[in-house]
């Protein structure tokens, strides 16, 4: 009795679960908490959406790892009350170099800069320091430490790019890396893909700058050492010279929001602890100062400091439209992007394409339903009836477990059920040829089906298991498209192996006790 109870749990599980892929989203918006109401999510191939594969600028990231190196060199040498005098530094390249004022130094300058110098796990410096007698120093990052940052940087701009996509609402999107340097991101269901595109090729790094107020503000002004010009965001022929150092980073923000002041659209920011206070004092210390916003190189806007702000909290006001606020609170709040991502290859899917995969989908997997129906009947009579039954539940199985796990439903994973669905008799098949041998040497009915399931149950798992092995491998080292196929395969060689097994006998078993047969028809 308790395997009928838990044969029936599970097929009403598969039907009842199976149930809100056939209405509506809306429909199930006001339905109780404790009914089903998860559907499949359909890839991109099946309801359209967008493709891009993105790459990360590597220049840009060993660029920023050069001048991050030669500001650790500069604050090195300078220590208070024991600078290490130096000239020319700078860096060329892949190299980064100065010359000692007092070659003397040396000594001095190793002990400063053995620091910068790290041992990575394969036993090789990240950075090579070497002296010549003329006082010139040069520090070259090792390949290994290059290609490592580079990796760091993909894979830091993977995790943000999930963060905006999911920000935007895109259901299921599918985010990857590809090779050394690439990103595939795909979007189904997307509408807008302009905003999209937008948002992930925006950096965000935000960072506020004092004004250089006594630079030429002309265009061909001359900018003093230690401040660097930089144009509006409005585009405007205006700019700005500010001085180079950052006085509060946008790392150190908690959080950011769309909203009015004034009746014009703004964005709120918020520091956490440590930004809060370094907001603070760079606020006290430069009261009537014009304090610029900077976002990725380009000057927000430039407000006057009126009076410390102590609390953690600012508004960027740039002329922002509705939209444009948004967008700006999206991005800060899922982080700058480490380096610029450039956008290699683009494609859409059309939701009519979509349609009509579904479409070819359901067509072949009726055809593949009503040809191993009739081929059962056909072939094995009643017992053809119960193996229809069973592969019909086997089918509400598939549908439920994908549905529950939230699965992305794309074409090659409804080649995988269509496949299931042909696969799903192989055990029946074996069960009814073994009863089948067992009648002909002289067994009573239910000895012979009993013998039989029995028999056929070490030859069913050895079939399924070598076909799981390869769905697992398929999953473990396949991508997107192949993963999809594998999940579905996986899944319907486990529902197959339970109707086929348990759910057919119990019908047989069931039949057999009922009209208690003295000669089987199979």
């Amino acid at each position: 009795m308790w395997k009928i109870i838990v044969v029936l749990l599970v097929c009403a599980f598969g039907v009842i679960y199976t149930l809100p892929n056939f209405v509506s989203k809306s429909s199930l918006s006001g339905l109780p908490d404790w009914l089903p109401t998860k559907q499949l999510n359909l890839g991109l191939d099946l309801q359209g959406g967008s493709h891009l594969l993105l790459q990360v600028d590597a220049g840009a990231v060993k660029l920023k790892m050069m001048e991050s190196l030669v500001d650790a060199v500069r604050d090195s040498l300078r220590q208070q009350g024991d600078n290490v005098g130096y000239r020319d530094l700078k860096h060329d390249s892949n190299v980064i170099s100065f010359t000692l004022r007092d070659p003397a130094d040396e000594a001095k300058a190793r002990e400063r800069l053995a620091d910068l110098s790290n041992i990575m796990p394969n036993g090789q410096r990240d950075v090579v320091i070497s002296f010549d007698e003329g006082g010139l120093v040069t520090l070259t990052p090792s390949e290994a430490a290059i290609t490592a940052r580079l990796s760091a940087a993909v894979d830091q701009s993977i995790e943000i790019v999930r963060r905006r996509v999911d920000e935007t609402g895109v259901n299921e999107p599918n985010i990857q890396r590809q090779g050394q340097d690439r990103i595939l991101v795909q979007l189904p269901g997307v509408d807008d893909p302009d905003r999209v595109k937008r948002l992930l090729g925006e950096t965000a790094q935000l960072t506020f700058h004092l004004v250089d107020l006594t630079a030429d503000l002309g265009a061909a002004g001359r900018v003093p050492p230690g401040s660097k010009r930089l144009p509006a965001i409005e585009e405007d022929g205006r700019s700005y010279v500010v001085k180079n150092r950052v006085m509060v980073s946008g790392e150190n923000l908690e959080d950011a929001q769309a909203t009015y002041q004034q009746g014009q659209p703004v964005v709120s920011i918020r520091f956490d602890g440590l930004g809060a206070k370094q907001f603070g004092r760079a606020t006290s210390e430069n009261v009537g100062k014009p304090f610029a916003i900077v976002l990725d190189n380009k000057v927000v806007s430039a407000p006057r400091i009126n009076e410390p702000i102590l609390g953690g909290s600012a508004v960027i006001t740039g002329g922002f439209d509705v939209a444009g606020a948004q967008d700006l609170a999206l991005l800060l709040r899922a982080g700058a992007l480490p380096a610029p991502l450039d956008i290699l290859e683009e494609r859409s899917v059309g939701p009519d394409l979509g349609a009509d995969s579904i479409a070819a989908g359901e067509i072949a997997g009726i055809i593949g339903i009503v040809a191993v129906a009739i081929f059962m009947i056909a072939y094995y009579g009643l017992f053809g009836v119960f193996a229809n039954i069973s592969l019909a539940i086997n089918i509400f199985l598939i549908m439920a477990v994908l549905s529950v796990l939230g699965a992305t439903l794309t074409l090659p994973g409804i080649a995988g059920i269509v496949l299931t669905i042909g696969m799903a008799v192989d055990a029946n098949v074996l069960i009814f040829e073994r009863i089948r041998e067992e009648i002909r040497v002289g067994k009573t009915p239910l000895n012979a089906v009993e013998s039989g399931f029995n028999r056929a149950f070490t030859t069913i798992i050895d079939a399924n298991v070598t076909t799981a092995l390869a769905a697992v491998i398929l999953f473990v080292m396949g991508t997107g498209p192949i993963k999809g196929f594998a999940v579905t395969l996986l899944i319907g060689i486990l529902s197959s192996m339970f109707t086929a097994i348990l759910l057919t006998r119990m019908l047989v078993e069931f039949w057999l006790q009922r009209k208690r047969p003295k000669a089987l028809e199979i």
